[in-house]
């Protein structure tokens, strides 16, 4: 019996003595720096195959391979619309992560959007070099809208006289349509994306995208599989996914020494209640990847988490009654994890380009400290449980 899985290997070769030590490290065992020996950054390839257990024992002997894990779905971080009588006039993020105000706009930083795709006629999108790759299977352009919004907060040009993109300097940005126009997909087609957003030299990468657990469990069902083992069979694939993503990430960062790398943004869920709280899901749970809580606008525009949003992010950033570009044209408010992710990846952005004048390379955990340690705590409501806000608030360097 066979079932479809994904394979991460590492194809740079091996330039050691040893022919076993240049292999990516385990997870949380990464170094910053080449190994040495090594004289050249790892190279993902992300294969796709029909796979046995023999097949699967076989791979583990595979010093090319670092991981191996079952194919499961993925979903774009469903966003909620916003009531037309409420809903924004303006892009209040912009303001209140201090983009609006920071002598940065992202000018030669590449950034990539996992998503829905992009609707490259949006006037929001004129004068950037879009790079778009379908992984899908239903082609380029967006006709879910999901992607399009994205992209519009972290690059997007002014529509008419209302500001919607932190980074607005950005003049070329890599396209991943990774979830089909129903706003479903596969993991695999994640990880080729990032191995693809890796190789055209994206600096920071934003995914507001989830893997879906429950969704595994009901295809294991339609197949015939008994409820309870379709469960522990989804588990099972959970598991491996995020250590397929722990080794990717691994890579990531053992790029770092020769090129940067890259700023890994990705958006901590909307399964949150307020009586019932979810922690971050996977892909913002693997290592290395920043994930992102939503927060919104309380009383006397003072700062609350959204209900909605999963605990235990790194960051938060404005994902409530967010304004930004509609697919098709105009403006369009949303309200998710989805709509916080991208500020966070523009601000990643800002930081990245910030840092170029004083550091003869940046490095993506230059970046990443930055985006911590300027984090804001003042400005929450009282009774904001750290938890649920993370570091605290995303701001633009000055």
């Amino acid at each position: 019996m066979t079932q479809r899985y994904t394979v991460l290997r590492d194809v740079r070769g091996l330039h050691t003595r040893d022919p076993f030590s240049g292999r990516v490290p385990a997870p949380g065992l990464e170094s910053f720096g080449p190994s040495p020996g090594v004289t050249t950054p790892p190279e993902p390839r992300v294969d796709v195959a029909d796979l046995s257990p023999r097949d699967i024992r076989d791979l583990s002997r595979d010093p090319e391979v670092a991981a191996v894990a079952p194919v499961m779905p993925v979903q774009l971080m469903k966003p909620s619309g916003v009531d037309a009588t409420t809903a924004a006039t303006s892009a209040w993020g912009i303001a209140t992560v201090k983009a609006d105000t920071s002598s940065c706009d992202g000018t030669g930083v590449v950034v990539a959007v996992l998503d829905t795709g992009i609707d490259a006629s949006h006037p929001a999108f004129q004068g950037v070099e879009l790079v778009q790759q379908d992984f899908s299977g239903s082609g380029d352009g967006d006709r879910n809208g999901h992607g399009t919004h994205c992209a519009g907060t972290i690059f997007g040009r002014d529509v008419g006289s209302t500001r919607i993109g932190v980074a607005r300097g950005v003049r070329k940005a890599l396209i991943g349509k990774v979830l089909n126009d129903r706003g479903g997909g596969d993991s695999d087609s994640v990880f080729r994306a990032i191995q693809w957003a890796l190789a055209g030299g994206a600096r920071v990468i934003s995914m507001s995208l989830g893997f879906d657990f429950p969704g595994f469990v009901e295809r294991s069902i339609s197949q015939g599989w008994p409820a309870a083992l379709a469960t522990s069979r989804a588990l099972e694939a959970y598991r491996g996914n995020l250590r397929m993503l722990d080794a990717l990430m691994a890579m990531v960062n053992a790029r770092v020494a020769f090129d940067g790398g890259a700023v890994v943004v990705a958006a901590s869920g909307n399964e949150s209640q307020p009586q019932f709280k979810i922690s971050v899901a996977i892909p913002a749970a693997a290592q290395g990847v920043i994930s992102v809580g939503a927060v919104e606008r309380a009383a006397n525009n003072a700062l609350a988490v959204a209900s909605f949003s999963n605990t235990l992010p790194e960051v938060c950033a404005p994902g409530v009654n967010v304004l930004s570009a509609k697919a098709g044209g105009g403006l369009v408010a949303l309200n998710g994890t989805s709509m916080a992710t991208p500020h966070v990846a523009g601000v990643a952005a800002l930081w990245w380009q910030a840092l170029k004048g004083s550091v003869p390379m940046v490095r993506a955990q230059q970046v990443v400290a930055r985006l911590s340690s300027s984090a804001r705590t003042d400005g929450f409501a009282s009774g904001v449980d750290a938890a649920d806000r993370g570091m605290g608030l995303v701001t633009a360097p000055p």
